[in-house]
């Protein structure tokens, strides 16, 4: 559970995508702080369910009874594929780009129709993002924005560069299009 929990804030934007529900991205985003704390449980049960598992019994002088097999969720088996899931759920973070299509927090430069001087540039200080997943889930939203040329989403950086058409779109509903994901925008520099 702990290592489930320690990913949350990472598993919850890619799942967001996959089902198509935006607003519930970061809803768990808040888990990202607690992430090394669930990390440390994480591994001190199972090094401690490791150690249990393994360690010698003392024998009994009595050989009359038979050693029962252990029952499914007290095997090395059980306890096997627990471990993996739990190392799959720690690292998630770090894979969870392979799942998207595209570079994560980028989009191709599209070919626009309009004049140069129509292009603007406006950089969105975002709050909640806390890994690649993040990242992308903020770029495929705003990439829906109709007159979108250019993006770049960093989440070390908490920010998105947006590069995009004055005739076809506005800072406010790329704005709007940030906000649809869950995160919230706290700042917004228009740059010429």
């Amino acid at each position: 559970m702990a290592a489930l929990a320690a990913s949350m804030c990472c598993i919850t934007p890619f799942l967001a995508l996959v089902a198509g529900t935006s607003g519930m991205a970061s809803s768990l985003a808040w888990l990202g702080p607690l992430r090394p704390g669930l990390i440390g449980l994480t591994i001190a049960v199972l090094v401690y369910a490791w150690y249990q598992r393994l360690k010698r019994q003392p024998k009994d002088d009595c050989t009359c009874e038979i050693e029962e097999k252990p029952r499914f969720m007290q095997s090395k088996t059980f306890l096997t594929l627990v471990t993996a899931f739990a190392l799959l759920m720690l690292t998630f973070p770090n894979y969870a780009n392979v799942f998207r299509n595209e570079p994560v927090g980028q989009n191709s430069p599209a070919k626009v129709q309009g004049k140069p001087k129509n292009r603007a540039v406006a950089e969105f200080t975002i709050t909640g993002m806390t890994c690649a997943a993040c990242e992308g889930h903020v770029a495929s939203e705003v990439n829906k924005v109709p007159g979108i040329i250019g993006l770049t989403v960093s989440y070390a950086n908490s920010n998105a560069v947006v590069e995009f058409d004055r005739s076809k779109t506005t800072v406010e509903q790329v704005q709007k299009a940030i906000k649809a994901t869950g995160y919230k925008v706290t700042e917004t520099k228009i740059k010429k």
